[in-house]
Parts: C-alpha cells; structure tokens; sequence
C-alpha cells in the first residue's frame, strides 16, 4: 500500500477517510511536460518561418498552416476531449494524447531524414505530425482541472492546477528561445525537429507507464468523490442562453486569438524591418515572461478584493494601448529597445487577464460547470484564432528585396505587414471597449456561497435559541 498524507473527517453519514497519495506529483510532472511539449510543438516553426520557407522550398502561408492547423482542429475536437474526459477518464485521455503528442512529433522528423527519400511529399509529412499534435492539445489544456480535482486535497488544489496550466506559455516561451538559438542556418532544422521529438517521447513513456488507475484509491476530498457540473448538453443550452457569458467568451476568447496570432507571426513581422530572429525570439520570451508575472500578481489581487469585473477591464484596455504602440513602433527600424517594452507591457496585460476571465467565466455562468464554460471559450478563441490569422495574412502586401531585410526568402521578396498589425491593434481596441461597455454580471457562484453560509449561520443560531428540556 503507498504512503501518503491521510484526513479524517466526520460526516453526516459517520466517519469518512480521505487520502492523498504521494503518486499525484508524478502525475502532475508527467502532464506539466506533455503540456509544455505539446505547446513547443506548436510554435517550432513560427520563430524561424522564413529559413522554413526555405529548407522545404514552400511559401510563408504554408509555414503559417503549420500554426493554424492546431487552431482549425482544436474547434471540433475540443468538445469531443470534454467527452472523452468525463466519460473515459483522465487516464485514458492524458495517455490518448501523449501518444498522439509522440507519433505527431516522430513523423514530423521522417519530413527531414534522407534515407526516406520523401523528397517534395516532406512538407506533407510536417503537416501530418501537426495534426496529430493538434488532436492532442484540447485533451492535454483540459486534464489539469480534472487532475487537480481528483488527485489533490482541498488545499493543493489550486497550486496543482495553475502549475499544469502554465506549462502551456512556458512550453510557448522555450519554443521562442530554443528554435532561433538551434536553426541559426536552414541547415539546421534537422537537428531542431529531433530535440523537440525528445520531451514528447519522455512524456509519453511516463504517462503510459506512471498511469496506472482513472481515479486513486481513495478520494483526496469530498468534492472528489462527486461531481456537481450540470451534464454537458444541459449546461451548453444554458451558456447559450446566458448574455454576459457569451459577451466574455466573445471578447476573451478574441483576444486569446490575438495572442496566439501575435506569438505565432511575431518573427514575420519583425524580420522584414532588419530585426533578427534572435531578437524576435526575446521579445517574444519577454511577452511571456511578463505576462506569467502579470497573472500571478493580478491573481494575488483579485483573491483579495475580488474586482473580478474591474479587473479584466483596465487590463483589457492597457493591453489594448500596448498593441497600437507595438503596430506603430514596429513599423520602424532600430527601435529595439521599445519594442522589447511593449511587447512585455503587452504579455504584463494581456496574460493577466486569462486567470480572472476564467474565475469570471465560473461566475456569471453558475451552476453550469467549470469544464464546460471554460471548454466553450477555448473553441470560441480557437474559431476566431484561425478567422485572424487567415484575415492578417490576406492583408500583408509583398515587397522588393530589401537590403536591410533580415527574412531568409526567395525572389518574390518579403511581406509587408504594416496593415495587419494596425488592424490587429484596431481589433484589440474595439473589443476593449465593446467588453468595458457591455460587460455586466452578478457573481453568482459568490452570491451562492454566501447565502449558503448565512443559512448556515442562521440555523446554528436557532440551534442555540433553543431552550434544553
């Protein structure tokens, strides 16, 4: 029998024991690096896009699929990773996809090996390994919350969970640094494919091996041992019907989209002006770095105060101001040093608000449950993801070869991304003011709680205003 922290707690129904194993941090390692792995999967590309472009001998649209195919497959199968969660179990989704994780990473490098001889099919062997990367993601951003929820007391609760969340940007962040300092020639991208096949291969042989059971033993809490959500379709209809909820999942997951096209066509945008990839690759480190920051004190605040509302909205226009000063600066050369700061300010703002929008979802959508009305916003920022990344790469204009252009491309030339990035700001700040307008909502789950505890004060009260026989 392993060993572990056990509680005693005396129930209505007599005496109730509940146990934490000392296996749930195994559990949380192996999802903490399948989460991040699935993440530098994603952006391998995005900071190298143009010697990309010229290792396969394909245009710049079609590196940029390789992002968005994780946005256009994320949409379809994200309802179908809420299935396979409640119905099969968190086993057997944190295993579906890492082995999902691990064949898309491994057919990824079968594009580069010269022994296959793919020759003009390699790019297809790339798109493939995506999808399959993509087929995992949803099932990989969803299992932290079920993970924290089964496996951790009360207490820990919390810290599991934003630990498993935030390996997502930090897996955003290693790709930024990591595929700049690996491919600093197109010769290279050999070797940066087969180190990024390397934690997926480890995640995989650790949540195949490691995961043994659905759920442990005995439950780490009462909450564990039931659930409360309203049942999926229920809960749909319900959000559906719910106007503050829609209005956030529109303007949030909008701007969830905005950052992923930010991360994900930041080196585009910046190589045309003679920026280097390394330096694209630091402003797109500094973007989440100090939006991480940015999360975590705002979180500290809003624990406190609970201005969720107030929150979200100064955040959301501070961001907004961010994206215009980047559009206009990033239209200039040798503007390093500010680009470097509004790009943080940016992540400082924009991330801080992904924790509170998510308490704020919970809020104003009570009882429906928290799977749920957070699965329905990721689909909704996935949907208007590839809806903005295909309008910005419409927008760009091709230019003459210019001599200060750092961009590794052929004889048409760069993009011209000056339109789209003022468009991006113009988005960002009419969906600023959009949520600060019409934004408005009760805390319900809050106003639920309290009543409850002033029931209970009541009653306790009664109890005591009786006279003993």
């Amino acid at each position: 029998m392993e060993s572990g922290e056990a509680v005693s707690l005396l129930g209505e129904r007599g005496l109730c024991q509940f146990k934490s194993y000392r296996r749930r941090w195994f559990l949380l390692a192996a999802v903490c690096l399948l989460n991040c792995s699935n993440a530098m999967l994603w952006l391998t590309f995005a900071p190298v896009a143009d010697k990309t472009a010229v290792y396969f001998h394909i245009s710049l649209e079609m590196v940029n699929w390789l992002s968005i195919v994780y946005l256009l497959i994320s949409i379809p199968f994200g309802v179908v990773a809420t299935w396979v969660l409640d119905s099969l179990g968190l086993r057997c989704a944190v295993i579906l996809s890492a082995w999902l994780n691990m064949m898309g990473s491994i057919i990824r490098v079968f594009s580069v090996l010269k022994f296959l001889n793919v020759g003009s099919q390699s790019y297809w062997y790339l798109f493939t390994g995506q999808c399959l990367c993509a087929l995992a993601q949803p099932l990989i951003i969803f299992s932290p919350t079920k993970l924290a929820a089964l496996w951790f007391p009360d207490h820990q609760r919390a810290t599991a969970n934003t630990i498993a969340s935030m390996s997502n940007p930090l897996g955003i962040l290693i790709a930024n640094v990591l595929s700049p300092a690996l491919v600093p020639e197109g010769k290279h991208i050999p070797l940066m494919l087969g180190v990024y096949a390397v934690p997926a291969v480890t995640a995989c042989a650790l949540a195949t091996v490691g995961i043994h059971e659905k759920v442990p033993p005995t439950p780490p809490s009462a909450s564990a041992t039931t659930s409360t959500s309203q049942p999926f379709l229920a809960g749909l209809k319900m959000l559906l019907r719910n106007k503050p909820y829609i209005i956030l999942a529109v303007c949030f997951g909008g701007g969830i989209g905005m950052f992923t096209c930010f991360s994900a066509l930041l080196e585009q945008i910046l190589c045309e002006k003679g920026y280097s990839n390394e330096f694209a690759g630091l402003n797109g480190a500094l973007f989440t770095v100090c939006g991480l920051l940015g999360a975590f004190l705002l979180g500290l605040y809003v624990d406190r105060t609970r201005k969720f509302i107030e929150s979200t909205k100064i955040c959301f226009c501070l961001s907004a101001l961010a994206s215009i000063v980047f559009a206009v600066t990033s239209r200039f050369r040798n503007q390093a040093v500010m680009l470097a700061i509004t790009s943080s300010l940016f992540g400082f703002f924009g991330f801080a608000i992904y924790p509170i929008a998510m308490e704020l979802a919970v809020e104003c959508s009570y009882p429906v449950g928290e799977g749920t009305s957070t699965g329905l916003i990721f689909v909704a920022s996935q949907i208007e993801g590839v809806i903005l990344m295909i309008l910005l790469q419409a927008l760009t204009v091709r230019v003459s070869e210019d001599p200060s252009s750092t961009c590794a491309l052929d004889q048409d030339g760069a993009l011209d991304w000056t339109t789209p990035v003022l468009v991006l700001a113009g988005l960002c700040s009419a969906m600023a003011c959009f949520y600060v307008i019409f934004f408005h909502t009760d805390y319900k789950r809050l106003s639920a709680e309290t009543n409850s505890g002033d029931l209970a004060k009541a009653e306790d009260t009664a109890t005591a205003d009786v006279p003993e026989a």
